[in-house]
């Protein structure tokens, strides 16, 4: 094992301030400081392992300080020198501790095993993706800090630690504290304890305004399709994108796709109701130039279990929203911060804009129809309509596609602006 060159001094540390953006102090060896937007600062362990990147968490500055971190440094690429993964071994440290603590008081009385009763009692009509969602959040920002806590012993300042660390991604960190909030309202219905300690720390994290997406005028619409076959990604990532738009379905919705739901001898993709934001079966009808992308992905797997949009590393996966998200950052086509569900707003004005009614763009959209006669109305009433629609959508694109570069010019800001004889 090569010795690390250190270069961190106590001195260049206590003088690092936040930043707007998170940032590193590089030690050596993959060992590093991390500031975060509030100036707090943890040692952290950067390295490679079976084939990917990966990180572990080592401590606060300055409860452990240079010498300490270093120390502890040593042990964990001992670990790695060994074939054993030292994020592996820090979780399973981790079990160990939240096991010993478990078996040294009732499990009913901690912070981790109620939350857990409240997902199963509260959330139980919610979606297995909602529900996988939240105790997600849980188990990575909550249970290391309070879940071996008893219920009445969390108070706020363990709360305010917590969304403290989260201050980078404020949307994060107020959904954490909402979570938390919810907990132990549920308890004080239960009479398990009297005071919320997360409710005083509302508006602690200010978040941002919601933002809409922003759509692309044809021109534009034009550029971003040209942009999409010149990046250089995999041709899984290239179909996918390609799909949204032709479909005008959500990110999850065509990520999560999978063949048994193709009838592409009638053209029609029924995605069931489970896999649908309202919980209702929608329809789509596919355009040719829909069913010929589908055609060209069937190599990649036909089984009517495989994911019609398999990740490149892992074809029992489906593609992640990260790589798709990503993908659309790397587009440079004159908008910045487009985003994936802007092609639904993108499809859906360009339609209006050529003759298609309200109601016909709204089914596309699958949009959730208020009045119950309506939408069972809607549901079986028209395709002709919703069909030819779609296949207008794949032909406009296709000639705002094929626009010749002498046929366009750039204005100062980058955007593609078509010139008319």
């Amino acid at each position: 094992m090569r010795l690390s060159n250190y270069t961190l001094t106590p001195t260049r540390i206590n003088n690092a301030k936040a930043k707007a953006r998170l940032y590193k102090l590089s030690d050596g060896g993959g060992l590093f400081v991390e500031v975060s937007t509030t100036g707090q600062k943890t040692w952290r362990y950067q390295y490679r392992f079976a084939g990917s990147r990966r990180d572990v968490k080592i401590g606060r500055y300055p409860e452990i300080g240079v010498a300490d971190a270093r120390a502890r440094h040593f042990e964990l690429r001992s670990l790695l020198e060994r074939g054993v993964d030292p994020a592996e071994v820090r979780r399973q440290e981790t079990a160990e501790r939240r096991q010993q603590a478990k078996d040294s008081q009732p499990a009913a009385d901690q912070f981790e095993a109620f939350s857990r009763r409240w997902i199963r009692e509260r959330l139980m009509t919610r979606s297995d993706t909602y529900r996988n969602q939240i105790e997600s959040r849980l188990e990575r920002f909550v249970w290391p800090a309070i879940g071996e806590k008893p219920l009445g012993g969390v108070r706020p300042a363990d709360v305010l630690a917590i969304i403290e660390d989260l201050r980078g991604t404020p949307k994060t960190a107020e959904g954490v504290r909402q979570h938390i909030q919810q907990i132990y309202n549920y308890a004080i219905q239960k009479l398990l304890v009297e005071v919320n300690p997360a409710l005083p720390l509302r508006g602690v994290i200010e978040v941002p305004a919601a933002e809409h997406h922003r759509h692309l005028t044809e021109p534009e619409l034009g550029a971003f399709w040209r942009s999409v076959a010149k990046q250089g990604a995999h041709f899984v990532t290239i179909a996918a994108t390609r799909m949204l738009m032709y479909t005008m379905c959500r990110k999850s919705e065509v990520l999560r796709a999978r063949w048994r739901e193709f009838d592409l001898e009638r053209a029609q993709w029924d995605i069931p109701a489970e896999r649908m934001k309202m919980k209702a079966p929608h329809r789509v009808y596919l355009s040719r130039q829909a069913l010929e992308l589908l055609g060209l992905l069937k190599a990649f797997g036909s089984e009517p279990q495989a994911y019609v949009f398999p990740s490149v590393l892992r074809a029992a996966v489906p593609l992640g929203d990260a790589t798709l998200n990503h993908f659309f950052k790397r587009l440079d086509f004159g908008v910045p911060d487009f985003s994936p569900h802007g092609t639904r707003g993108t499809a859906a004005t360009l339609l209006r804009e050529h003759g298609f009614s309200r109601e016909v763009v709204e089914l596309l959209l699958a949009h959730a129809e208020r009045n119950k006669v309506t939408a069972a109305y809607h549901h079986h009433e028209m395709a002709d309509e919703r069909r030819r629609a779609l296949q207008y959508l794949a032909d406009q694109i296709d000639r705002l596609a094929s626009a010749s570069v002498a046929g366009s010019t750039v204005s100062s800001d980058g955007r593609e602006h078509c010139v008319t004889a």
